[in-house]
């Protein structure tokens, strides 16, 4: 089917380079969080310290707290209860 628009947006940097199809853009390291007590996912996002990681669930406010420290863990996903 045709593209009924009369008009192409090309941003420069979004396009995806031969290769990279599939791969996040750089960027603020996250954590992706599910808050058990809400049911809810959050990102929580590096200090600017590059320490740990802070956040909150995005509901009830209950906060939470990763530190960065060698040994740790790989897993970029956690079940707060």
């Amino acid at each position: 089917m045709p593209d009924p628009r009369d008009y192409k947006l090309d941003i420069a940097g979004l396009s995806p380079e031969p290769g990279d199809a599939g791969t996040a853009p750089p960027g603020r390291p996250f954590l992706s969080v599910k808050f058990a007590c809400c049911g809810v996912y959050q990102r929580i996002y590096r200090t600017a310290d590059g320490t740990g990681y802070r956040g909150h669930c995005p509901k009830c406010a209950k906060p939470v707290r990763f530190k960065v420290a060698e040994g740790g863990t790989s897993s970029r996903f956690f079940i707060v209860e």
